[in-house]
């Protein structure tokens, strides 16, 4: 075996030894530093996320792995990351999970090299089955955020008619979350639990709109604090916010269906290379294992799949219009 795959090998296992090494140290920490989180957040402390209320949340220290991957910020985005996908990691048993998966990548690249040699094929797939993690929680956040912007509408008017009818706005969140289904009803639990629990409403407004990272959140959230400075009939501009986030459903609705021939296309290119791929090898498995034992045809089957995540990227940033 190649001393470049057995040095990745025990690179990879150091890795996962010190990241679960920082998880075990960092797991009773949290426990500790969640009841000074809730003191400091009822007494009112802007540099406290209040979100800890309900969920633990990792300390800002970096040390280990997270010490070194600090200087990107990739501990506090990926923790960010993980509570809007509604997960209950942490960010250190994603990094854990991430060189977890870059061991097979690495067994996997090194059994067989496809690309130039070893090394490199082991270094690439372990690169891409590290990376299987994030995309999961990447997909994970996406779901919810699409279910939590269709669930918007519908609890705008709930607080609506519920003011309407004489409650209060916090009386009205507290009803609010406990009929409205997850995950939206769980965000208006959490919201109102921490304002109960002695947050300002201000506070309590800003973390929702961070855990919950939707234009219509931010809205909601400018509404209710200028309602609160200037006045106002917050249950009308509650029903006015309603009204517009419906029919910006109705138009992205119009512009999906307009670019669903892209979408379409996308697929196809995206998939037609490798089924093409799959038939050779099928048919004529000598074609491409030649190819593959080339110098040359090495450098064009990296080329090939590089223009092909290049050219995916690309038709992605087309047909994905914002609205």
């Amino acid at each position: 075996m190649p001393v470049a795959v057995i040095i990745s090998f025990v690179v990879v296992f150091a890795l996962v030894l010190l990241a679960v090494s920082v998880a075990m140290k960092f797991f009773e920490a949290k426990r500790k530093q969640q009841v000074s989180d809730m003191l400091q957040t009822a007494a009112g402390d802007a540099n406290v996320t209040v979100s800890t209320l309900l969920k633990e949340v990792e300390p800002e220290r970096s040390t280990g792995l997270k010490g070194l991957l600090a200087p990107f910020e990739f501990s506090r985005r990926a923790q960010s990351e993980i509570r809007q996908a509604g997960l209950d990691w942490s960010s250190s048993r994603l990094l854990g999970a991430m060189a977890l998966m870059a061991v097979p990548g690495l067994g996997v690249g090194a059994l067989a090299p496809v690309l130039l040699n070893g090394p490199v094929t082991a270094l690439v797939l372990g690169l891409i089955f590290a990376a299987l993690p994030y995309l999961y929680v990447r997909r994970k956040r996406s779901k919810r955020l699409d279910k939590l912007e269709e669930q918007f509408p519908e609890a705008l008017d709930f607080l609506a008619r519920s003011m309407r009818a004489g409650h209060a706005f916090t009386i009205s969140m507290e009803m609010l979350g406990e009929e409205l289904a997850d995950p939206l009803g769980q965000e208006f639990r959490t919201l109102f639990n921490e304002q109960n629990l002695g947050a300002p409403l201000d506070m309590a407004l800003r973390n929702f709109a961070d855990r919950v990272p939707l234009l219509d959140a931010r809205f909601f959230t400018s509404s209710v604090l200028l309602q609160k400075q200037t006045g106002g009939n917050l249950a009308e501009i509650l029903s006015r916010l309603a009204y517009v986030i419906r029919e910006r459903f109705r138009l992205k609705g119009q512009v999906k269906a307009a670019s669903a021939h892209g979408r379409l296309t996308a697929s196809i290119l995206t998939i037609l290379p490798v089924a093409t791929m799959v038939g050779l090898l099928m048919v004529a498995p000598g074609y491409l294992q030649s190819m593959a034992a080339d110098p040359d045809g090495k450098w064009m089957i990296g080329g090939a799949i590089g223009a092909q995540i290049l050219g995916n990227f690309f038709i992605k940033k087309i047909i994905n219009i914002k609205v």
